[in-house]
C-alpha cells in the first residue's frame, strides 16, 4: 500500500487540484480516492493504465463531492433562483447530474406534506421573497418564515438521494467483492 501511495499520491493530487481548487479538501480527496482504488485493485483488467484507472476512480469521488456538498447548498443557499445557481455551479463535467438532481429534489417536494414543498418551490426554485409568499399563500410573514425553517428540517428528513446512492455504492462493492 505505501508504495502504491508514493507512486500515484502526487499524480492524484494534481488531478483533483484542477478539478475541486479547495487547498484543504485536496488532500483529503486524494487519501480517500487512493484508498479505493488500491481496495479496487482486484476489479482492475489492465485495458489502460495503472494511473488512468486510478483517475476514473478520481473523477466519480469528485463528482459524488459535488453532488453531495456542492447541491446540497445550492438548493438552500440564500439566492432564490436554483436554476441561475445550478448552472453556474455546475460544469460541463457535472451538468449530466443536474437533470437527475432536479427530478429527484422535485419528487422530495412532492413527498412533503402540508404544502412544505409548495413553500419551498416558491422560495427556491420560483424564487419569491417571504413578502410575496405570503401575500400568494394569504400567511403572514412570520408564518411563512416559520414553514420555510419547518419545510427545510422536512426536505432534509424525507431527502433520500444521497441514501440512495450509498446503498448504490455499497451493492456495487459488494457484487465487486464476490
Amino acid at each position: 500500500m505505501n508504495d502504491f501511495y508514493q507512486k500515484y499520491h502526487r499524480g492524484v493530487a494534481g488531478f483533483v487540484r484542477r478539478k475541486i481548487g479547495d487547498e484543504g479538501l485536496v488532500e483529503e480527496m486524494t487519501n480517500d480516492i487512493l484508498l479505493a482504488a488500491y481496495d479496487s485493485l482486484p476489479n482492475f483488467n489492465h485495458s489502460c493504465s495503472e494511473f488512468s484507472f486510478i483517475c476514473s476512480i478520481a473523477k466519480h469521488k469528485i463528482i459524488d463531492y459535488y453532488r453531495k456538498k456542492k447541491l446540497k447548498t445550492v438548493l438552500f443557499s440564500a439566492s432564490p433562483i436554483f436554476e441561475e445557481i445550478a448552472d453556474k455551479a455546475l460544469s460541463p463535467e457535472r451538468d449530466v447530474l443536474k437533470n437527475e438532481l432536479v427530478e429527484e429534489i422535485n419528487k422530495t417536494f412532492d413527498d412533503l406534506k402540508e404544502g412544505y414543498g409548495k413553500i419551498l418551490r416558491l422560495k427556491y426554485v420560483d424564487g419569491w421573497k417571504i413578502n410575496k409568499i405570503a401575500q400568494m399563500t394569504k400567511l403572514s410573514i412570520k408564518a411563512v418564515e416559520s414553514r420555510l425553517i419547518r419545510a427545510k428540517k422536512m426536505f432534509q428528513q424525507v431527502w433520500i438521494y444521497d441514501r440512495k446512492k450509498a446503498k448504490e455504492l455499497i451493492e456495487v462493492r459488494d457484487t465487486d467483492s464476490r
